[in-house]
């Protein structure tokens, strides 16, 4: 075994190698970057070497650095992570030549695998099924049109060295085709250094099913079973779960038999993963007649790997350093057994009701599921970051992973709600409220699973306000009034509590939620105990509805609060104007309006159209003088990865471009100047 390994990636997979080779007795070096400097993942190793500036490309893709760092601090071996090198051929050989372990497969099958085309040509060889597509290696723009005519629309158009979601288009008509095909090649370039494509019939009903599978360099391999990832937005995994639901006995070893004649194929040493597309022909309740293809073949550690250890018990990082080791896989298939069911969710930095446009921002609040009221290893939370840390643009917008396992599926989903609600984070819009959204809809939860399913279930998963803001505003209120016990002096006119010698006084309050202007009224009754409340949106003619307001206060910005017949247990945190509310039945913010702060704020932006977040402006669409109509894409963004179109929120003219092409702009920069058209 190593003596002293290093990890070549930042975050919660960083932290998590670290831990397992402290168990086992490995020291570990970490590589940071500027943006890192403080990072959790440094704090985790023994060791730390910096290896440049904030972006990707100039440190954590700087790989002659990397090796530079493992010869300074004698390290003997490089775990790749996932992402950034860890499927880079170039590195893996690399690595060898300088006298290093690469901790993953040997650069032969990150070469067959890496590019979808020609893996699948390997596949097709080894009697692998494939979706019907062209996977040539001609890229004439007309030949490509026309070989997705042939196909039959939809088709999928597909970086063929990309992963994670990017540069992947759905196209369904022929005249979307070659602007689908630009936008495609663009982002693969950009992310992959490689803007080959190829094309594949879009299956209808389509569940993505992968199968771990691990070999060793004796010439063994297995599969740890199957995982469903088929909960995705943009193309990237929200939820993963293991073992796929609906799976049958006969169906998991065929699909587990496949994928081990995939990776023999190519000499797979190391931990894989093979994913298919499982098709539906019979519809979600008919698991017989599922039909599976390959897809593609991803040479490292997956992000989900931890619902495959939680129902093997295994722990594949574990794996992966015994078998980079030379020694055999621990167990053989044999001895491989499914225990329970585990679910993952994946806790990003991102606003859902935004088509998940990437957030940046501080971890204000960093609280995670308080594992001792489950049981030993039913909850676990992989992170690679502490309360206060920021979440930058340069890297990945996940902030955690968060792991359930129970007896049987019912039960993972119950933990998994619970574990959510007890998940508070502030300082940054995330997918937290959203995925309690998903995992409490009945299309999940009775398993009606395919690849759009946020999209089939926008009804029930979007703009849904799961606290009220009745309650939310009373939470507001009772948590502004217990902060105020803690400056009032003893001087009794000084007092906010609401007394009065005569008859009932009342407090006034506004609040922004949900677009929404707000004004309460806190009537209290004779001797200063709050009496009702009631909440009427500004301007409208009739009063609401006053309900009696109490509570109690629990500490740390706990309340007992009881809202008319409602009582409930919230968490409030206030932080200057912004307040955020959590409840059992999910989490709401509200802004708490300081009138007197904001006397004299301008209404309107006018025809300024800015930037939704930090990131590179990749081009523009429009020049200066053209007409422009509502929805209209005017500009393409780059951030955490990913390309984010801006459109016209309105008609009107565009005066004048305000930044270049490869600039970096700043979360609210302005980026157009359009006449006629409502603030971005």
């Amino acid at each position: 075994m190593f003596t002293k390994i290093l990890i070549a990636n930042r975050g919660e997979i960083a932290c998590r190698v670290a831990a397992t080779a402290r168990r086992m007795g490995v020291r570990t070096v970490a590589v940071y970057s500027d943006a890192d400097a403080n990072a959790k993942h440094v704090a985790a190793c023994d060791e730390a070497v910096h290896i440049g500036g904030s972006a990707p490309k100039d440190s954590y893709l700087r790989w002659e650095r990397i090796l530079e760092a493992a010869r300074q601090t004698g390290a003997e071996a490089i775990h790749p992570g996932y992402g950034f090198l860890s499927e880079n051929e170039d590195f893996a050989n690399a690595c060898a030549a300088a006298g290093l372990v690469f901790i993953g497969p040997p650069a032969s099958a990150i070469r067959a695998m890496g590019l979808k085309a020609e893996s699948k040509q390997l596949m097709e060889k080894a009697q692998v099924p494939l979706v019907p597509g062209y996977h040539g290696a001609g890229q004439d723009p007309s030949m490509l049109h026309q070989e997705a005519d042939r196909i039959g629309y939809p088709v999928l158009i597909k970086a063929s060295a990309g992963g994670g979601g990017k540069g992947m288009r759905l196209v369904e008509k022929s005249q979307d085709f070659a602007a689908a095909l630009e936008s495609c090649k663009r982002e693969a370039i950009n992310s992959f250094g490689n803007d080959a494509v190829l094309i594949e019939k879009y299956v209808l009903r389509p569940r993505h099913i992968e199968i771990q599978v691990f070999g060793d360099t004796h010439g063994n391999c297995v599969y740890l079973f199957e995982r469903d990832c088929s909960v995705q937005r943009r193309h990237q995994k929200v939820l993963e779960e293991a073992p796929a639901p609906g799976m049958t006995e006969a169906l998991r070893k065929k699909m587990g038999e496949a994928a081990v004649a995939a990776a023999k194929a190519v000499n797979y040493v190391g931990a894989g993963t093979v994913e298919f597309i499982v098709e539906q022909p019979g519809g979600y309740d008919q698991p017989d007649a599922m039909q599976f293809y390959f897809m593609e073949m991803n040479t490292r550690l997956q992000v989900e790997h931890p619902v495959t250890e939680a129902i093997t018990g295994e722990d594949l990082v574990a794996w992966q350093l015994l078998v980079a080791a030379g020694q055999p896989l621990p167990k053989p298939q044999s001895a491989l057994k499914i225990i329970g069911h585990a679910i993952e969710a994946r806790i990003c930095a991102e606003n859902p009701e935004n088509n998940f446009l990437p957030a940046t921002g501080s971890l204000n609040v960093y609280r995670k599921p308080d594992c001792t009221s489950f049981a030993i290893g039913d909850v676990r939370v992989d992170d690679g970051v502490r309360e206060g840390d920021a979440i930058s643009p340069f890297y990945d917008s996940m902030i955690a992973k968060l792991i359930v396992h129970g007896d049987d599926r019912a039960q993972a989903l119950a933990r998994l709600d619970a574990a959510l609600q007890q998940t508070h984070i502030v300082g940054l819009a995330t997918n937290v409220q959203f995925l309690r959204q998903v995992v409490k809809s009945k299309a999940f939860a009775t398993a009606k699973l395919d690849t759009a399913l946020i999209e089939r279930e926008r009804a029930v998963l979007f703009g849904q306000d799961a606290v009220g803001r009745q309650l939310a505003i009373a939470a507001a209120v009772a948590a502004t009034l217990e902060q105020e016990k803690t400056t009032q002096t003893a001087d009794p006119f000084s007092q906010r509590d609401g007394w009065s010698m005569y008859g009932r006084s009342q407090r006034y309050f506004q609040f922004a939620y949900q677009g929404v202007e707000l004004a309460a009224t806190l009537a209290y009754a004779q001797g200063g105990a709050p009496a009702q409340l009631s909440v009427t949106e500004v301007g409208a003619q009739a009063a609401g509805e006053a309900q009696t307001l109490q509570w109690r206060a629990l500490g740390a910005g706990g309340l007992d609060l009881q809202l008319g017949a409602q009582r409930c247990s919230v968490q409030v945190y206030v932080q200057g104007e912004a307040v955020t509310v959590f409840t059992p039945a999910g989490s709401a913010q509200l802004t708490e309006v300081d009138l007197l702060a904001h006397a004299g704020d301008s209404g309107t932006e006018g025809g300024r159209l800015t930037a939704p977040m930090p990131g590179k402006v990749v081009s523009f669409a429009v020049q200066a003088g053209d007409s422009v109509t509502k929805g209209q894409p005017l500009a393409v963004m780059e951030a955490m990865k990913m390309e984010h179109t801006i459109a016209a929120p309105a008609d009107g003219v565009v005066q004048e471009l305000l930044y270049a092409p490869g600039d970096q702009v700043a979360e609210g920069a302005e980026l157009i100047r359009i006449t006629s058209a409502v603030a971005a």
